[in-house]
């Protein structure tokens, strides 16, 4: 489906971004997958894949760094020659209610899950134009569309990438570039772990479904937008929750 075509994606060796790049890479293309800490886990991840680094190629650097997102586009430029589809999924919570949140717990959310999803899409968007085709798929959440208490950052910045979606998609509609973005829910990564039990019990009550979604579900509707046939879709908000949001 994917042979010959490239895939950067941002927090791509854990949770929801390694799912991504998985079935990216069994869909036949090469991914360079991005991660900002735990280099060895990001190298037992290709490793598991079986790849040996042919298709898969893993690269550290901050996305609410500008430096690093320019050298990782070169670094993944360099190794492939090419760069047909941006997955901006790294992200990060730092949860407290706004009485306690300081502004750096602000700013150290927003720099990372919505600036970092500007930066590093500023960093290979000319790349793109020039060869008059692209996807660019950003990860937000259902906490984007509905809040939550101790996440009024993360609420904001997830709510941030889909103004910055539709903005994009705009202004790429006439040059082969499309926009997206996908909204999951509450997905069996490490994050959600992290909710204390009784707490994530609750959640799953509000859920129509009454479970935790999967990581490889979203995968697949990532994988959805950047086929070759989804070239109509673009501005698009995608929820993946279970009927949360309902």
């Amino acid at each position: 489906m994917f042979e010959g075509r490239v895939a950067l994606v941002t927090g791509g060796t854990r949770g929801i971004g390694a799912a991504i790049t998985e079935c990216l890479v069994e869909s036949g293309a090469s991914v360079a997958a991005g991660y900002s800490r735990g280099k060895e886990n990001a190298e037992q991840f290709v490793k598991r894949l079986g790849t040996n680094g042919s298709r898969v190629t893993v690269h550290q650097g901050r996305v609410d760094d500008v430096d690093d997102c320019n050298r990782v586009v070169k670094e993944v430029m360099d190794r492939f020659g090419r760069i047909d589809y941006l997955v901006n999924n790294a992200g990060i919570t730092v949860d407290k209610t706004v009485r306690k949140m300081t502004v750096d717990d602000w700013r150290q959310v927003l720099d990372v899950n919505l600036s970092g999803a500007f930066q590093m899409t500023k960093a290979l968007l000319e790349h793109m134009i020039e060869r008059g085709s692209g996807r660019i798929v950003n990860i937000s959440s259902v906490i984007g569309e509905t809040g939550n208490v101790g996440q009024a950052n993360y609420a904001a910045s997830k709510a941030g990438l889909f103004g910055f979606t539709k903005s994009l998609a705009l202004e790429m509609a006439q040059r082969g570039i499309t926009v997206n973005c996908v909204a999951p829910g509450f997905i069996e990564t490490e994050m959600v772990a992290a909710i204390p039990e009784p707490v994530l019990a609750k959640v799953v009550e509000k859920i129509p479904q009454r479970r935790l979604g999967r990581p490889e579900e979203v995968a697949r509707v990532v994988r959805f937008l950047l086929e070759d046939e989804s070239s109509y879709i673009t501005g698009a908000v995608y929820s993946i929750n279970g009927g949360l949001d309902m």
